[in-house]
């Protein structure tokens, strides 16, 4: 089986010693590259194409979010970013998240929980904290723009999935509220994904926001 193919970027070279035997450790997960700060990492995320990129947010030379910014914005295979932080209600993770990371988990999580913002970024199915990236937008508002045309385009049931999915709810969740199969509300998320061209549920969250939808 192929595995999962991780890179890290951070300025602590003990901590990316750390991270490397974590991730090396599992069999289903490929180390394949890393750097000390955001410039290194465009030029690392180029070479190396990975699936999954941890990304510290507080970094010499360019941070997180301007590296995310860039490699986000560099087209074709576009890895999932997990930017690393050192607190729950921290601006610049939001600022990373806007910029194109799908979530974010602290620096002092568990090992296991780390592994499995891995796998679950890497699948598209799930989300990374949908719960603390609502709290997240919550905190740090931001001025509500017109919502988008695209947004027209939903069908009445797409719309109602909609701002179930940006109140952080699970497609278990969905499902319940909505008397679906949790197979109905994975494909009504797809399709709603697909219609308002967002990558996956963090960027939902994202979407609902800064159109004052949520």
């Amino acid at each position: 089986m192929k595995g999962i193919r991780v890179a890290l970027v951070d300025d602590q070279v003990l901590f990316r010693a750390g991270i490397r035997m974590l991730v090396s450790s599992q069999p289903d997960l490929e180390f394949v590259g890393e750097a000390g700060n955001g410039r290194e990492s465009i030029v690392m995320a180029t070479a190396t194409r990975p699936d999954v990129i941890l990304m510290d947010i507080r970094m010499p030379v360019m941070d997180g979010i301007e590296a995310t910014r860039a490699i986000v914005g560099a087209g074709g295979s576009i890895p999932r970013i997990i930017v690393l932080t050192t607190f729950d209600l921290d601006e610049a993770a939001a600022r990373a998240i806007r910029a194109g990371a799908s979530g974010f988990v602290l620096k002092d999580a568990d090992p296991e929980f780390l592994l499995a913002a891995i796998r679950a970024v890497h699948s598209g199915s799930a989300v990374i904290a949908a719960s603390a990236t609502r709290e997240l937008f919550e905190h740090f508002g931001t001025q509500a723009l017109p919502v988008p045309t695209e947004f027209d385009t939903l069908t009445v049931r797409e719309k109602e999935i909609f701002l179930l999915a940006a109140r952080g709810l699970s497609n278990a969740e969905i499902a319940k509220a909505e008397f679906l199969s949790e197979a109905t509300v994975k494909t009504h998320i797809s399709r709603v994904l697909g219609k308002l061209g967002l990558r996956d549920r963090v960027q939902l969250v994202v979407f609902a926001y800064e159109s004052g939808l949520a």
